[in-house]
């Protein structure tokens, strides 16, 4: 809500640059409680970068452009994930400088080197198309026209309370809710990923380093999926589809113990999850765009309480479980599962609500996609 009150780069470097030094204090902290607490202020001042960004690509991109531009913003998050292995394995070797154990400078160094970046794009970001520096007065009129062009049933922007109305009246954000937190939940392994990994038979060093290539070739099917989907302006068999590859992985994840197999099957359920989450999150921005208040809330009610999965999600990864880790594994197929049938359900709403446009409309109306 806030963003559409202030000037969105500086909101996105604020919040980054506070949760860099929470980052930072945390390599500093002294015992169980600092690091509970440190650990309390990252997730908030963490919590708005994502939602923002969403926000900022959805005022500048159609709907056909937004899942592959949310999918590189997404990749870069990935890759991070990929390279943290790699790069635990070279900052664990500062262990002692200074006196500070490896894992703290390995917070220590994230925080400084993003703060860096923060301060950078307060003055790189823009803030909306008709006031972007680098584009000429045409270009801006341009951006501006086509966003607005593109957006079913657009209405003049309101106040912040307003768009929270809306959007929280509105049935289909409630389904997209849902969908992404079934997604989410799906996706509970990331956090465990590098136990999963362990449970191959390797030494520290080499799992950290086979934790990368899963993330990788989840980094390019996730950009190739997203891409597709905006080509074909479709959705629900994208979804649908990636959620297949998803369960086969997870399934297969759980029923051998061959080596070989069970990280290919890591590679298989990692990409067929990861696949989806930009086309779901470019589907909230393209169906609740009516106002940018409207758009800003459905993003964040969306990306906060789809994350409530993260508190349950960890209890299914018992080490009693390991090493095929049964439940989890078919616990996140049926969350994927489930996650396509919501696409089914929303895509049944919006054809209903086409025919409804169309019967109010001419053959010019624009309509929902899916």
């Amino acid at each position: 809500m806030l963003i559409t009150r202030v000037r969105p780069s500086w909101f996105m470097a604020s919040a980054m640059a506070l949760w860099s030094i929470v980052s930072t204090v945390t390599g500093l902290t002294k015992d169980f409680k600092g690091l509970l607490l440190t650990r309390f202020f990252l997730g908030i001042t963490e919590a708005p970068f994502y939602p923002g960004a969403l926000y900022l690509l959805g005022i500048f991109y159609t709907r056909k452009e937004i899942a592959t531009r949310i999918s590189i913003l997404f990749t870069a998050n990935i890759c991070g994930t990929a390279f943290a292995g790699l790069i635990a394995i070279g900052v664990f070797q500062m262990d002692q400088v200074a006196g500070l154990s490896g894992w703290r400078w390995l917070f220590i160094l994230q925080g400084i080197i993003s703060f860096i970046v923060s301060v950078s794009s307060a003055f790189l970001l823009p803030d909306q198309p008709l006031d972007t520096r680098w584009l000429s007065e045409e270009e801006r009129k341009l951006a501006q026209s086509r966003v607005a062009a593109d957006t079913v049933q657009l209405q003049a922007n309101t106040s912040t309370w307003a768009g929270l109305s809306e959007a929280i009246r509105d049935p289909r954000l409630w389904v997209l809710v849902t969908m992404q937190h079934l997604h989410l939940s799906a996706s509970g392994y990331k956090n465990f990923f590098p136990t999963i990994v362990e449970t191959l038979g390797f030494g520290r060093n080499v799992t950290l380093a086979l934790t990368c290539p899963p993330y990788i070739i989840s980094g390019i099917a996730t950009i190739s999926w997203a891409a597709s989907s905006g080509h074909f302006n479709e959705r629900v068999w994208h979804i649908t589809i990636a959620k297949a590859v998803a369960v086969f992985g997870f399934v297969l994840a759980c029923s051998t113990l061959n080596v070989g197999a069970r990280y290919f099957a890591m590679c298989t359920f990692a990409s067929g999850v990861y696949a989806c989450n930009s086309i779901i999150l470019g589907w909230v921005s393209s169906t609740c765009g009516q106002t940018r208040e409207k758009k800003a809330v459905s993003l964040a009610l969306v990306n906060t309480i789809a994350t409530i999965g993260s508190i349950y999600t960890p209890y299914l990864w018992p080490e009693s479980d390991a090493p095929r880790y049964t439940t989890a594994m078919l616990s996140s197929a049926a969350f994927s599962v489930a996650a396509a049938v919501m696409a089914w359900i929303l895509r049944w709403m919006l054809m209903n609500e086409n025919r409804r446009l169309l019967r109010t409309g001419n053959h010019t109306t624009l309509l929902f996609s899916y």
